[in-house]
């Protein structure tokens, strides 16, 4: 008869349970896998189903028991790797749905808001739209598959309970959120100089044909070259944001070494 003790019965849980924190609090944090429109249960399911496979695959547990205060730490610091890891991606998603603000607001799409789930704030259209586009095109690069496959080798890189966090590593994710205004702006640029231009022109003829009034003709005069340029730049999107996307990889590798170093 086979007897199962409490140690040993803690000792199980406990290799299941710290992994499992970690990825959970990735998936709570991701805006893509992690999006709101999809259920808790389903990621607390799939964050239960991930830790249950690489469970096996994991290097040995430490010896410290579950519920103590050691224990206790060893949670915060999972969650705090797969917090960080989450946020990294949450920048990658806001560069463009900054991108869209800016555009947006040049063609005159401003008041063309709506309630929006992902940030529990109203956003515009135009960004709400490349949005999306940059999820296809996450799935469609099997981004996912290399995220899950970065984050199960966190576990080799980062062992659970020996991790000492390098001051460099918050360092290196606060100057990371810069790429959301340097690539943002980067990226509507293109649109943000035409439409000013065409800005300028008409505050121009307004000058010289008092007549011809900005709202009548302005507007609808932004907003028709707006869609044109928008049309352009969805033909280059694609390799714009795959080379966002790699980089957004690269970054996250080298910040595991960062919070991996001692």
């Amino acid at each position: 008869m086979i007897e199962v003790g409490w140690d040993q019965l803690q000792l199980w849980v406990s290799a299941f349970f710290w992994p499992f924190c970690r990825l959970l609090a990735f998936f709570m944090s991701d805006p893509i896998l992690g999006h709101k429109n999809v259920s808790s249960q389903v990621k607390v399911g799939l964050a239960m189903l991930l830790a249950f496979l690489l469970t096996p695959n994991l290097p040995p547990m430490p010896d410290i028991a579950l519920f103590s205060w050691a224990g206790l730490g060893v949670i915060v610091e999972q969650v705090l790797i797969g917090v960080t890891l989450g946020m990294v991606m949450r920048i990658t998603l806001a560069v463009v749905e900054m991108a869209g603000e800016i555009c947006g607001m040049q063609m005159g799409l401003a008041f063309a808001s709506f309630f929006s789930a992902d940030t529990s704030t109203n956003s515009q259209v135009l960004s709400r739209f490349l949005s999306l586009v940059t999820i296809l095109m996450f799935l469609a690069l099997d981004g996912h598959l290399m995220v899950l496959e970065l984050l199960s080798s966190t576990f080799v890189r980062l062992p659970v309970g020996q991790v000492s966090f390098d001051p460099r590593a918050w360092n290196a994710v606060a100057r990371h959120g810069s790429t959301i205004f340097l690539t943002g702006l980067l990226l509507a640029l293109p649109m943000v100089g035409a439409l000013l231009i065409i800005n300028l022109a008409m505050g121009i003829l307004n000058r010289v044909a008092p007549q011809l009034t900005v709202f009548s003709v302005g507007f609808p005069a932004t907003l028709s070259v707006g869609l044109l340029l928008l049309m352009v730049l969805v033909g280059d999107l694609g390799q714009f944001l795959a080379g966002l996307l790699y980089r957004t990889l690269e970054f996250m590798e080298v910040l595991i070494e960062h919070m991996g170093r001692r």
